[in-house]
């Protein structure tokens, strides 16, 4: 058990942090309620932003938590609460074969313990060194235009989903209800 002699607060911090992302990951596949998967999703993801500060990769933990967190999982969560009668949408969700998942998920679990137990885990320290200086003056001197262009088409793709989502829109109001709507965006 030489993995149990090796535990300090950084191995502690990884663990917890490992802990935090599958008890999230199984919220997120078990949970009942989307909005309650979507709370789940979002624990998912600030434990693996946390992991990848703690290896040391600065850049991609604050990318993971500025994009995924901030945005993705916000568009997500504002979309499935402003969607109309979500709780009367039937999506079963029936565990039909959760035996024989339980009892495969257990044999993997079996043997990814064996493995990190009976595994000799080299000790070496981590050299704190930001790694974003360079890639920021990648980003504003050989690699300028090429990042500004990016810039660019992303703000295209943005107009062009937002006049597709009018033209939408317009064409088929149904109710009175969407035609008073489509009345107010104009």
């Amino acid at each position: 058990m030489d993995l149990l002699a090796q535990l300090n607060v950084k191995g502690l911090t990884c663990g917890a942090l490992a802990t935090l992302v599958i008890v999230s990951a199984l919220g997120v596949a078990l949970a009942h309620n989307i909005l309650y998967s979507g709370f789940a999703l979002m624990g998912t993801l600030v434990g693996v932003a946390g992991l990848y500060l703690f290896i040391g990769a600065d850049l991609l933990g604050i990318a993971q938590l500025l994009i995924y967190v901030g945005g993705i999982l916000v568009l997500l969560l504002f979309a499935v609460l402003l969607t109309n009668r979500i709780g009367a949408v039937k999506v079963s969700n029936q565990s039909v074969h959760l035996a024989p998942g339980g009892g495969g998920a257990m044999l993997v679990l079996l043997l990814l313990a064996k493995i990190i137990f009976q595994t000799q885990w080299p000790q070496t320290e981590a050299v704190v060194a930001p790694t974003t200086a360079r890639l920021g003056d990648a980003f504003l001197r050989e690699y300028l235009l090429p990042f500004e262009l990016v810039s660019v088409l992303l703000l295209m793709a943005l107009v062009g989903t937002m006049v597709i989502a009018r033209r939408a829109a317009k064409d088929s109001p149904k109710t009175q209800v969407e035609t008073d709507a489509l009345r107010r965006l104009e």
